[in-house]
């Protein structure tokens, strides 16, 4: 039995892998510009950065991927371990609170000039991190049930919109939180913003990794898991603060994306596992090819127009949520 339960982990694991590879070679070679890659490539390898196809693939293409690849491995790791901490599967960054907590930081970097780099990443984080650790203390001195944590998450993203939005009207010269910032989009993605993000994340998800026994213990509930040796309240801290920076760097480069750390944490644990040390790196690459791929779809879709990556997010995220909400009641503790 143990044997072909590794083995389903292993099938999954080869489709996961295959559906990135599938996911990046689309998003290089589709878009509203014809790319022809063997001219590009060749172009490349004689030095010719200068060519169009060059520059396509070079400063379009492979920037977004590379966007749409972290970006989606954050949220949906982020999403998976916030869901863990906090007992409930409709958990996520966009539904407690935490990309808007992010992305209020990042919109008063941008009043402040700065507008990428690590500076944008740093307060990103810090936006992220007050925003979970709020929504967490408040949870547990107040014993909200599941169902109040998801509204708590709702009356802060209202109040952290509000307060980005005065910004926005106030100082008219912040264009960061323009809509498609709102909506989640990867048109500006350029390497200086994504390359200090990327190596955040890669980091992150690797930390993690290492400590999914001790996500596994937590989610057993702080009774048992201070039963076996658990010292709860430092892993609780640990754990969001990882979620919240693996968000924070995500919402500096997409914007406010949602619904990525609800749906991708969902669709693993029903095809392989509840248990962290599959489920994180199953989700990181299962989150990079979905958002990869949901990028393509909203390029191509209606070419030569785009629409922002968030609008096909929601239309995926929207109906999800309301089967989860309905079929687990708020949701439920991992078994």
């Amino acid at each position: 039995m143990k044997r072909l339960r590794n083995n389903k982990i292993g099938y999954i694991y080869g489709i996961a892998i295959a559906t990135l590879l599938l996911a990046i070679l689309l998003g290089v070679l589709l878009g509203a510009t014809e790319l022809k890659l063997g001219s590009a490539l060749a172009a490349i390898a004689r030095g010719n950065t200068d060519s169009p196809d060059a520059r396509i693939l070079l400063f379009v293409r492979l920037p977004r991927v590379l966007a749409g690849v972290v970006c989606g491995m954050a949220l949906a790791v982020s999403g998976a371990v916030i869901q863990g901490v906090l007992a409930n599967r409709l958990a996520s960054p966009s539904m407690i609170g935490v990309n808007s907590g992010a992305g209020l930081a990042v919109t008063l970097c941008s009043a402040f000039g700065i507008m990428g780099g690590w500076q944008l990443s740093l307060c990103s984080f810090l936006g992220a991190f007050l925003t979970v650790m709020l929504v967490s203390i408040g949870a547990k001195k107040w014993g909200a049930s599941r169902g109040t944590v998801i509204l708590m998450g709702v009356a802060l993203n209202a109040f952290l919109g509000a307060i980005s939005d005065s910004i926005t009207t106030l100082i008219p010269e912040v264009s960061v939180m323009g809509n498609d910032f709102k909506i989640g989009d990867f048109s500006a993605a350029a390497y200086g913003k994504v390359a200090p993000a990327a190596v955040v994340i890669v980091l992150a998800v690797v930390v993690l990794t290492t400590l999914a026994n001790e996500l596994d213990l937590l989610t057993l509930g702080d009774e048992n898991a201070k039963g076996l040796g658990l010292n709860t309240g430092a892993a609780r801290v640990i754990f969001l603060l990882l979620a919240a920076l693996l968000a924070g760097a995500a919402v500096s480069v997409c914007g406010l994306l949602a619904f990525v750390g609800l749906l991708v944490p969902h669709a693993v644990r029903r095809m392989s596992t509840s248990q962290a040390r599959h489920l994180i790196p199953l989700c990181a690459l299962f989150g990079a090819g979905f958002v990869t791929l949901c990028d393509t779809l909203a390029r191509v879709l209606f070419a030569p127009y785009e629409l922002p990556v968030g609008i096909i997010m929601a239309f995926l995220g929207a109906p999800f949520f309301v089967f989860v909400l309905i079929k687990g009641k708020g949701g439920h503790r991992h078994a």
